[in-house]
């Protein structure tokens, strides 16, 4: 049983690529017991590199870690039917299989709910299943560019609309998704009961993108076109400087006075009506944006860094893939730790940036060879030695 606050609680993970995996891990760090369902060929995502061996490439050791591995072809009938055996001694069960191929395999949430009715069986779909996107499939790239993300860019560049180096939809749906099964778990602890709990990308994306951005349509009839002009100017960006970049945040009254005071600019708030408070800087954000870049200019890097804390004010250096294993905060904290994978050799993983009081979490797992746990985990559920091998022999279960 591992440590954390969720210590105890077996989670079924038949998930693959990003949304459904981050979910899981995040489950995990905070202690669940995750048991990652594979097909027999694995998680895509296994495959992208670089790696030191087959299957157990970068961004898989990345993602799945703190779990263990089954490979079941849940296209077989005796495959799903170990996976509702585990499933009547499971707390949680996480997909991002459409729903419909579930129906088919006869694993949808009507069959795991007679299996076991205190399961939380979480659904990461890519549309909410009451409109005519249900059935479609969903990807971070798609998701970026349905929930205005790509047009954004395009309209802040004054170019074509482009995605965010990251992926973010991914991350942020799994991020709602793992709250969405503890507020679940709070449920089924309290009554017993399990529940569906569907979470959708393209409207879990929106709350996000339009909680910025709706503006002046939250009213009826719309006060504007909607947008948030600060994040919407084009000079919202680093600052140049002398040498390099910088990026800080002069946001409040009390910050706009010691910036001032800082630059030589002790009359500017009480002198110019644009900058006297935040709304009528928000209201000029592009003069107020292309004063500070050119103000920028006349320092470098390092004189910005030291002026700027030196006036208590928000400031930070624009960090590079190279530059952020330097940073002496996330050196000071032991942010990127050292393991030693048992088949991979030494590899970097990021500490878990939660931190709990009284249920503190304790040593991870490293991510999983494909199979590797079957064995086991078949045996912790009651299988027999003969069950496990018939598994094996019919091609339901891939040994690792």
């Amino acid at each position: 049983m591992g440590a954390g606050p969720l210590a105890g609680i077996r989670v079924l993970d038949l998930t693959t690529v990003l949304v459904g995996p981050y979910c899981t891990q995040l489950l995990a760090e905070m202690g669940a017991e995750v048991t990652k369902v594979e097909a027999p060929e694995g998680d895509v995502v296994r495959l992208i590199g670089p790696g030191r061996s087959p299957g157990m490439g970068c961004m898989f050791i990345t993602i799945n870690r703190g779990k263990r591995s089954i490979a079941l072809d849940l296209k077989r009938l005796e495959a799903r039917a170990a996976l509702l055996r585990l499933a009547r001694q499971a707390d949680v069960l996480v997909t991002n299989i459409r729903p419909a191929a579930m129906a088919r395999l006869g694993l949808d949430y009507p069959a795991l709910r007679e299996a076991n009715p205190r399961l939380v069986y979480a659904s990461v779909l890519g549309y909410g299943q009451n409109g005519p996107y249900a059935p479609r499939p969903a990807y971070d790239d798609l998701m970026q560019g349905a929930a205005l993300i790509a047009g954004l860019n395009a309209q802040v560049n004054g170019g074509e609309p482009r995605y965010v180096p990251l992926a973010m939809a991914d991350r942020i749906t799994g991020l709602m998704a793992a709250s969405a099964v503890n507020a679940a778990l709070v449920h089924q602890l309290r009554t017993g009961e399990g529940q569906l709990v569907e979470v959708p990308m393209f409207e879990t994306m929106l709350t996000f993108v339009l909680g910025d951005h709706l503006g002046g349509r939250v009213f009826d009839p719309p006060l504007d076109g909607g947008g948030y002009g600060r994040l919407l100017s084009p000079d919202r960006r680093p600052y140049r400087t002398k040498d390099g970049f910088v990026c800080t945040m002069i946001y409040n009254d009390r910050q706009w006075r010691a910036f001032c005071a800082a630059v030589g600019w002790p009359d500017l708030v009480s002198t110019d009506p644009r900058f006297a408070s935040h709304a009528t800087r928000t209201r000029h954000i592009d003069a107020v944006l292309a004063m500070l870049a050119e103000e920028f200019r006349k320092r470098s890097s390092a004189e910005w860094l030291a002026l700027l804390e030196a006036a208590d004010l928000p400031v930070t250096p624009v960090h590079t893939l190279e530059s952020i294993f330097e940073d002496p905060h996330l050196q000071a904290t032991g942010f990127f730790e050292a393991e030693e994978h048992p088949t991979e050799g030494r590899v970097t993983r990021m500490a878990i940036p939660v931190t709990f009081s009284a249920t503190p979490t304790g040593p991870r797992a490293p991510s999983p060879r494909l199979g590797a746990d079957g064995a086991a985990i078949l045996a912790e559920a009651g299988f027999t030695e003969a069950e496990i091998a018939g598994l094996a022999e019919s091609g339901a279960l891939r040994m690792g």
